[in-house]
């Protein structure tokens, strides 16, 4: 804006100046001198403040991660949101003036410029992340007798469906989550699968596996409200028996294949409580705990609420 009437004004004969001159009764350089500032002036009052301040965590993302996008506005008011390729994220309040929004990426997000629209009354703007790429292994699954033709009940996705849309205003969780089992990882987040020799198309493990005996105790990973309490015999065929938890602000937990349950639907739990035992109910090779931490019903990966948290 500068530069372009700097230029007009530049582009102005010195006789023009002279004939200004005489009219004001000012010297021609004064003239020029004040028409430049004018310029500066007017383009600082057109140039629009920056609407937000904002912090995005973690500073280097790669596919898989969660982005906190933390929001300070002028005043406390109506949340502002935060659209990401057509998707639009609530934010909840903090404290003050301070709000988050919960951003999931996952193997399937392209690596490279990420476009965040910050949405609100005090005007929009955008904001761009960088997500770093990350490659993710492939596994053999081979699956035998029953389990190798289940397909799943409409009510079990329904239901999971509905677990993973909620968008409670409570925050139920603090800090790191813990660890759900005490066996051995067999199965990490992210990864590429053949079953049976099949190549399983825009598929990636949406989860952690942990294996340890049958009956072995599973815990909370966090605090939150037990929404889906699934059994085999109510239509979990392929999740096997089920346990959903909301953690709160687009937070939830599933658990799967467990061979029962120590809590019920609608109970409220703490942050290593035991809630069930493992099993390999549903789509299982044996013995084992998937547990599938989703934001904003994206599967993330979980190992950084573990160890990091995510603030």
């Amino acid at each position: 804006m500068v530069s372009s009437l700097f230029n007009t004004i530049q582009s102005v004969t010195i006789s023009a100046l002279e004939r200004l001159s005489i009219k004001s009764g000012r010297r021609p350089w004064l003239i020029f001198v004040a028409a430049i500032s004018a310029a500066v002036v007017w383009s600082a009052i057109a140039i629009p403040a920056q609407a937000y301040q904002f912090q995005i965590l973690p500073s280097s993302p790669v596919r898989g991660d969660t982005l906190s996008v933390v929001i300070r506005t002028e005043t406390a008011g109506e949340a502002p949101t935060v659209t990401v390729g057509g998707e639009t994220y609530p934010s909840f309040l903090l404290s003050g003036n301070r709000y988050r929004a919960f951003i999931p990426t996952s193997p399937n997000t392209k690596a490279g410029k990420l476009t965040l629209q910050i949405n609100g009354s005090e005007g929009n703007e955008n904001v761009a992340v960088n997500i770093g790429a990350r490659n993710f292994p492939t596994q053999y699954i081979t699956l035998s007798g029953a389990s190798a033709d289940l397909e799943g009940t409409d009510y079990e996705f329904d239901r999971l469906d509905e677990l993973r849309a909620l968008r409670t205003p409570e925050r139920y969780w603090n800090g790191p989550m813990g660890r759900p089992s005490t066996g051995y990882i067999s199965s990490t987040y992210g990864l590429q699968r053949y079953y049976n020799g099949v190549f399983a198309e825009d598929y990636y493990h949406r989860g952690v596996d942990y294996a340890a005996g049958n009956g072995s105790p599973i815990y909370a990973p966090a605090a939150g409200k037990i929404i889906v309490v699934g059994r085999v015999e109510d239509g979990f065929e392929l999740n096997g028996n089920t346990i959903g938890i909301d953690h709160g602000q687009g937070v939830t937990s599933v658990m799967i294949h467990l061979s029962g349950f120590a809590v019920k639907e609608g109970d409220q739990v703490e942050k290593g409580q035991l809630i069930g035992y493992m099993g390999s109910t549903g789509f299982a090779s044996g013995p084992n705990l998937h547990w599938g931490l989703f934001v904003n019903g994206v599967a993330v990966d979980p190992v950084p609420w573990r160890y990091d948290g995510i603030e």
